[in-house]
């Protein structure tokens, strides 16, 4: 049986923190894959400091490569709408074999809002939720089924690297250098 753990979201751009908590919970729960899937448009994100899902998805396949244990599944970002997590579990239960488990890793900052979350009833029966801390955020009753998993807070977010970004302050160490390079070379999150 295979286990497979996901890892959505805007990844604007990817980083470090993104990648330590998908090898730590990898490890925890003995994971075949961990899939990031870059969205499309999130329903809860505003799409004007989103850049396009060509750039987040190449900076997302750079990150990666060299984790034998990481995909990037492009499912969202091939269906141009805002991206909703049951859709994606619908996909991913009729693509992998009978009796997959998934894994849904979502940062303590999500919890009070999985509520809201689209088709939230059959969503937690196609998935069992990982929560990871997030700084500032502790961990919140939500009425669903989720195990919590120790991680390393690095209190890094996308947002903080765009503004460093943006006001040219170092994220050297803060992205791996792939992702770096390739900021630099299209000369992205300038302004």
């Amino acid at each position: 049986m295979k286990r497979i753990g996901i890892l959505g979201g805007t990844f604007n751009p990817v980083h470090i923190g993104h990648l330590a908590v998908a090898q730590i919970v990898c490890d925890a729960l003995k994971l075949d894959k961990v899939l990031f899937i870059p969205s499309f448009y999130p329903p809860h994100k505003s799409r004007e400091h989103v850049l396009s899902v060509r750039h987040r998805a190449a900076m997302v396949q750079l990150a990666i490569k060299d984790n034998p244990k990481f995909k990037l599944n492009d499912f969202e970002i091939k269906h141009p709408r805002k991206s909703y997590s049951i859709h994606t579990l619908q996909y991913l239960h009729k693509f992998y074999p009978a009796g997959t488990k998934f894994y849904f890793i979502v940062g303590s900052d999500m919890l009070p809002g999985l509520k809201n979350w689209r088709r939230i009833d059959e969503l937690s029966k196609l998935t069992q939720f990982i929560v990871v801390s997030r700084k500032g955020f502790k961990p919140v009753k939500t009425g669903f089924k989720v195990r919590t998993i120790p991680t390393l807070d690095l209190g890094i977010s996308s947002s903080y690297l765009r503004r460093c970004l943006k006001e040219k302050k170092t994220v050297k160490y803060l992205l791996p250098e792939g992702v770096l390079a390739y900021i630099k070379k299209h000369k992205l999150y300038l302004r």
